[in-house]
C-alpha cells in the first residue's frame, strides 16, 4: 500500500516543478509577474527535425521568450484514425526541443490553421464524410474536431509539457480566425464559438485559452489580433491583456506572384507602437517560414517556399537587418518589463500624428514618442528637452531621457546572400539522366479507371486528396452521319481543376492552368473525331487546396463540367452534352504509385536520346552532396512544372516556367506608411520559383545522392544543378555616435568593398562617396579591424575616422565587406 508521505512527497516535487500561468488586464503573468513576452512562429513540418535545435537557439539568441507554432490535422491523420508523428511531423519532439533551449512553447491547437496550408490544415476525409459541414454546429465536424483536439491534449499532458505540468507550453489555441468569416453561418456560428470554448475549457490543460479575431470570445476565453498592425486593437474585456498572435512579418508568395518584402523598418515600427500602446505580448508570423514540402502547400498555388521574409528565411540563415534590428528591439523591451506591465500610464498629443507615452512606477519613468506621420519628421520637446523623432518611426528612451533605439535607425548589418556552385561536382554537365515516359496507355487509349458513374464528381470526393492527379474519362460514340460529326469541332470543358490536361484518342491536345485568381475558366481546343468510338481523356491536377474563408471546404475543385462536343456548321452550332455520360474515374499516376521516386526503385530507366520539352516525363541523376555545412539549394530552371524527390524526400512542387509578371516591382521601398502584400515587391518578370530548399538531413554527405524529377508540361533538366546559399557581402549604414557590429556568420571577412564616413549615398551593394568625407584612409582602418576575423565591432566617431565638415549634416559610416 502507498503510503500517504510518499503521495504528498509526489505531489510536492510535481508542484515545485509547475508553473502558474494566468493573466490580467496588462499582462500574462507567469508565477505571479507580469511578463513582455516576444515569441516567433515556428512550423515544424516546414523544417526537419535535424533544423529544429538551430532554428529555436537562433530565436533565443534574438530574443524571444516563446515559440508558437500551429498542429497540422490532416498531416498527422491522413485516414480517419490513422495517425502519423514522425520525422518532421514529431509534435512531442518539437516541443521538447523548445524546452530544452529554455524558451516557453505557445501551441495553437485550432485544429482550423490556414497558415497557407493544404486546406487549412483538414483532411479531406472529413470533408466526404456523410453530412459534413466545417466549422459551425455540424455533429459530425464537433464530434472528429473535439477527437482530434482531445488527442493532442492528451498528448503533451502525458509528455507533462504544459506549464502546469512543468513544461514549456503556456498558452493554447483553440479555433482560427473564426470572427473574420462567422457572419457567414448566423446562429450557428455564435453556438458553435461558444461550444469551442467550452470544449477546450473541459480538457483541463491548466493554461490560458486564446481565440485569435474573436472579438466576442467567450470567457475565459482571450481573444487576440492578427494582422501588420494591432496598435489600436482592444480586448474584449478588462481582464483580458493586449495581445498579438499575428504579426505579419512580410507575405506568403503564389504561382505567378513576384516576391513580397516587409521592411525592416515597418516591423520594428509596428511592434514598438504596439508596446507604446499598452500591448505586452507579440508573436512574430512567422518567424521561420520554411518550406512547403511534399504536397503541404495551400492555396490554391502557394509556392514550395514558404520563406515569408522572416528573421531567418527559408533555409534558416538570419535575414539581416530584419533580425538583428529587432533583436536590439526586444532587449530594450526586455529591460523595460517592469515598467510597461506595472507603470500608469499617462500619454501626450503633440499633434500631427506625434505622441508620447510615458509608463510610470516609484522606481522611474520609460518614454515612447511615436510619429505616425508618413512625410514629416516630428519635433518634440518634452521635460525641457528636444528630440527629432523620424516619420514613421517610433524612438524608446527607457529613462524618459536618452534615446536607446529609434524603429527607423537601422543599426545592424545587411547581409547580403549569394548562391555558390557546388564544389563537389564539376558542373551541370557532369550529372547524367536517364528518364522514362509516364505510363498512360490505360487511361488515354483506353479510357479505363476504377469505377464509373453518369456524373462529374468534384475531385475532392473522388480522390480523398491522396494525390494531385485525378483521371476523368469517357467514351463517346459517332454514327456516319451523326450531325455533330464535321470538320469543325471542339472540346469545351467548364474546368475547375487548377491544371487541366486534354488527350482524345490517346493524342494531348493541350494543357491549360488557373491565371489571376480565377480558379473556373473554359479550356477549349479543336478536335477532330471520327466515326465509332472516341477515349476522352482528361487529367485534372491541383496545386494546393483552398485553405481559407467561410465554406471553403466546398470551393470547386476538378473537372466539373459542364462538358461539350460543339460543332459549327456555317451560323448553325450543335452542341454535345457530356456531363451525364458514363465517366470513368481513377487517382494518381502509375509512376507514383510504382514509387519511381524512391532511390531503389527496380523500374527500368532509359538512358539514350534524353527527351526535351516532353510532357508528363520522368528524369532521374546521382549527384554529390556540396561540400561544407551551408544550406543547400537546388536550381530547376529550364523545367517546366511538376514535383522533385531527393533521396526519395519530396522537397514539394516545382514550377519554374511559371513568370510573374513584368510590372509591380521598384528597386526602392519606402517603409513610411502602412504596409501591404502588394507593397516592395521585387522579382517582376522572373520564375516564381526558381530554387528549391534540399535539407542536410535529406543528402548523403559521403557516395552518391539521387534526384528524380516528374515534369507534367515539358521541360529540359540538362541546366538543374545544386548550389549553396550562404552570406556573400555584409553592409552598414550608420550614424555617428554607434557601434556597428559586422558578421559572416562564421566565415572571416576578406576585403573591405567600401567604406566612407561622411554623407555617402547609396544602399548595400549600390554605395558611392558622397560630399564630404573623412581625410583618413576608412577602407585601411576597417581593413586593419575585420579582415581575416569572423566578427568584428567598430565605434563610429570622429576619433577614429576623422572629421569630416558635412554642413551641420550627421555624419554616418558607410561600409561594405565582402565574406
Amino acid at each position: 500500500m502507498v503510503s500517504l508521505r510518499f503521495v504528498l512527497c509526489c505531489l510536492l516535487v510535481s508542484s515545485a516543478y509547475a508553473t502558474i500561468v494566468s493573466h490580467d488586464g496588462r499582462a500574462i503573468t507567469i508565477d505571479g509577474h507580469r511578463r513582455v513576452l516576444l515569441s516567433g512562429s515556428i512550423h515544424y513540418p516546414r523544417s526537419t527535425p535535424e533544423m529544429w535545435p538551430d532554428l529555436i537557439k537562433k530565436g533565443k539568441e534574438g530574443g524571444l521568450d516563446a515559440i508558437e507554432t500551429y498542429v497540422f490535422w490532416n498531416a498527422h491523420e491522413p485516414t480517419r484514425r490513422q495517425y502519423d508523428f514522425s520525422g518532421k511531423l514529431d509534435l512531442i519532439r518539437f516541443l521538447k526541443t523548445i524546452k530544452d533551449e529554455g524558451l516557453y512553447g505557445v501551441l495553437r491547437i485550432g485544429p482550423y490553421a490556414c497558415a497557407e496550408w493544404n486546406y487549412g490544415g483538414f483532411p479531406v476525409w472529413l470533408h466526404n464524410m456523410p453530412g459534413m459541414v466545417f466549422r459551425t454546429t455540424n455533429e459530425a465536424f464537433m464530434n472528429e474536431m473535439q477527437n482530434f483536439t482531445t488527442m493532442i491534449v492528451d498528448m503533451v499532458k502525458k509528455e507533462k509539457l504544459f506549464a502546469s505540468q512543468g513544461g514549456p507550453i503556456i498558452l493554447a489555441q483553440i479555433e482560427n480566425e473564426y470572427g473574420n468569416i462567422m457572419g457567414s453561418y448566423g446562429e450557428s456560428g455564435k453556438a458553435y464559438i461558444k461550444w469551442c470554448a467550452n470544449m477546450a475549457q473541459s480538457l483541463d490543460v491548466g493554461v490560458p485559452w486564446i481565440m485569435c479575431q474573436q472579438n466576442d470570445a467567450p470567457q475565459p476565453m482571450l481573444n487576440t489580433c492578427n494582422g501588420f498592425y494591432c496598435d489600436n486593437f482592444e480586448p474584449n474585456n478588462p481582464n483580458t491583456p493586449k495581445m498579438w498572435t499575428e504579426n505579419w512579418t512580410g507575405w506568403f508568395k503564389q504561382w505567378g506572384g513576384k516576391n513580397p518584402h516587409r521592411t525592416t523598418e515597418d516591423v520594428a515600427f509596428s511592434v514598438a507602437r504596439f508596446f507604446q500602446r499598452g500591448g505586452t505580448f507579440n508573436n512574430y508570423y512567422m518567424y521561420h517560414g520554411g518550406t512547403n514540402f511534399d504536397r503541404t502547400a495551400g492555396g490554391p498555388y502557394i509556392t514550395t517556399s514558404y520563406d515569408y521574409d522572416a528573421p531567418l528565411d527559408e533555409y534558416g540563415n538570419l535575414n539581416q537587418p530584419k533580425y538583428g534590428h529587432l533583436k536590439q528591439l526586444h532587449d530594450i523591451l526586455h529591460s523595460m518589463e517592469k515598467t510597461l506591465t506595472y507603470g500608469n500610464i499617462s500619454t501626450v498629443d503633440f499633434g500631427h500624428s506625434a505622441s508620447a507615452t510615458v509608463y510610470t512606477t516609484k522606481e522611474g519613468s520609460s518614454c515612447f514618442f511615436g510619429n505616425g506621420n508618413e512625410t514629416s519628421d516630428a519635433k518634440i520637446s518634452f521635460q525641457g528637452q528636444s528630440y527629432v523623432v523620424p516619420s514613421w518611426s517610433v524612438t524608446i528612451l527607457p529613462d524618459c531621457k536618452t534615446e536607446a533605439y529609434n524603429t527607423a535607425k537601422i543599426t545592424t548589418q545587411t547581409s547580403m546572400m549569394v548562391k555558390k556552385p557546388n564544389e563537389a561536382e564539376d558542373g551541370p554537365s557532369t550529372l547524367k539522366w536517364s528518364w522514362r515516359p509516364e505510363n498512360m496507355d490505360n487511361f488515354i487509349l483506353k479510357g479505363k479507371g476504377v469505377y464509373t458513374k453518369r456524373q462529374l464528381f468534384d475531385q475532392k470526393i473522388v480522390s480523398n486528396d491522396q494525390s494531385d492527379y485525378q483521371w476523368y474519362m469517357t467514351t463517346v460514340k459517332f454514327k456516319k452521319r451523326d450531325p455533330v460529326l464535321g470538320k469543325s469541332m471542339s472540346l469545351r470543358i467548364n474546368s475547375s481543376a487548377h491544371v487541366l490536361h486534354a488527350f482524345v484518342n490517346g493524342k494531348h491536345i493541350g494543357y491549360q492552368h488557373a491565371e489571376n485568381g480565377k480558379y473556373n475558366y473554359v479550356f477549349e481546343k479543336d478536335v477532330k473525331f471520327k466515326p465509332g468510338h472516341n477515349i476522352i481523356s482528361l487529367l485534372s491536377i491541383t496545386v494546393g487546396l483552398q485553405n481559407y474563408g467561410a465554406f471553403f471546404e466546398s470551393v470547386p475543385v476538378g473537372v466539373t463540367g459542364p462538358i461539350n462536343i460543339i460543332r459549327k456548321n456555317g451560323d448553325a452550332t450543335i452542341d454535345k452534352d457530356l456531363s451525364a455520360h458514363k465517366w470513368s474515374y481513377k487517382t494518381g499516376l502509375i509512376g507514383f504509385e510504382n514509387q519511381l521516386f524512391m532511390t531503389n526503385s527496380p523500374s527500368k530507366w532509359l538512358v539514350e536520346s534524353l527527351p526535351f520539352n516532353q510532357t508528363m516525363t520522368w528524369y532521374k541523376t546521382t549527384f554529390k552532396a556540396p561540400l561544407g555545412n551551408d544550406p543547400v539549394v537546388v536550381d530547376l530552371l529550364g523545367l517546366g512544372k511538376g514535383t522533385a524527390w531527393v533521396n526519395g524526400n519530396n522537397i514539394g512542387r516545382y514550377w519554374p516556367a511559371f513568370i510573374s509578371s513584368e510590372d509591380g516591382c521598384s528597386t526602392k521601398c519606402n517603409y513610411r506608411g502602412s504596409y501591404h502584400s502588394e507593397k516592395c515587391q521585387t522579382n517582376c518578370g522572373e520564375p516564381t520559383q526558381r530554387w528549391y530548399h534540399v535539407p542536410r538531413s535529406f543528402l548523403n554527405p559521403e557516395g552518391e545522392n539521387t534526384l528524380v524529377l516528374f515534369e507534367e508540361i515539358g521541360g529540359n533538366p540538362s541546366l538543374v544543378n545544386f548550389q549553396t546559399t550562404r552570406v556573400g557581402s555584409v553592409c552598414a549604414n550608420v550614424y555617428e555616435k554607434n557601434v556597428i557590429e559586422l558578421s559572416c556568420d562564421g566565415k572571416p571577412i576578406s576585403a573591405i568593398k567600401f567604406a566612407s564616413f561622411g554623407n555617402p549615398n547609396g544602399n548595400c551593394g549600390y554605395f558611392e562617396k558622397g560630399t564630404c568625407e573623412s581625410s583618413n584612409n576608412t577602407i585601411n582602418i576597417l581593413t586593419q579591424e575585420c579582415v581575416g576575423k569572423a566578427k568584428c565591432s567598430i565605434e563610429v566617431s570622429a576619433e577614429k575616422f576623422g572629421a569630416p565638415d558635412c554642413s551641420g549634416v550627421v555624419r554616418r559610416l558607410a561600409v561594405e565587406a565582402i565574406c
